[in-house]
């Protein structure tokens, strides 16, 4: 009997030493989260940056292509002198023509409007010539855009009105050249006055134009190999 007894609690102590052994580990605490107090500060390299306000509009750069475009002649008002100027007598003298339309209110004409006149002061000794053509904005606005000096070179204006922007030969050309732009504002063009019909109103079937901004090296290498003196 005593045999017995004490088989039986051997067999419960293994029992309960076997449950106890079986028993799962309590699973850890998850550790709470950050607050943000307690989130690191961002470091400035590592701040997203700004994206530029629309006071600061991007540049609109260009290539130079040849383009049909029927560029015709025109006689326009001289911004400073109020008479007008035929763009034939303007070309007389002049080895290369690049004749510019802007809007004096445009943003990215303001970027362009200093390499206008750096390529004007560099090249106007052989025979480079620049011409403005002022568009949607007044006579008056165009003389406050130049200062008290005015342009370097001359200045007519074509449209004094926003709303003339779809009836202007400026907006024809664009479509023709595919300028998608809304307003086109720089928009420039070359011409060889040697080359121009001598009469008629189209000057040229076929021109360079750039459908936006300048682009400065490429533009200053081309004027400079057209002129070139010949041997």
């Amino acid at each position: 009997m005593k045999k017995h007894l004490i088989l039986t609690a051997i067999i419960l102590a293994l029992a309960a030493i076997n449950a106890l052994a079986q028993t799962p580990e309590p699973a850890p605490v998850p550790a709470p989260s950050q607050t943000p107090a307690q989130v690191p500060a961002q470091t400035p390299e590592q701040t997203p940056a700004k994206t530029p306000t629309p006071a600061q509009p991007g540049h609109e750069y260009s290539p130079l292509v040849e383009k049909k475009v029927n560029y015709k002649n025109w006689s326009l008002v001289n911004v400073r002198t109020d008479q007008p100027e035929d763009l034939r007598d303007l070309m007389k003298g002049h080895r290369l023509v690049m004749i510019v339309y802007f809007a004096p209110w445009c943003g990215n004409w303001r970027n362009e409007a200093p390499i206008a006149a750096k390529l004007y002061e560099k090249y106007k000794e052989q025979g480079f010539q620049v011409i403005g053509v002022s568009e949607y904005a007044s006579k008056a606005d165009v003389k406050a855009f130049f200062g008290e000096s005015g342009p370097p070179y001359p200045v007519v204006s074509e449209s004094e009105s926003r709303d003339d922007r779809d009836k202007t030969p400026h907006f024809g050309y664009r479509q023709l050249t595919d300028d998608k732009r809304k307003w086109g504002s720089p928009w420039n063009i070359f011409l060889d006055p040697s080359k121009v019909n001598a009469s008629g109103d189209v000057l040229t079937e076929k021109a360079w134009v750039v459908n936006g901004e300048l682009i400065e090296d490429e533009v200053d290498k081309w004027i400079a190999e057209r002129l070139e003196p010949s041997n």
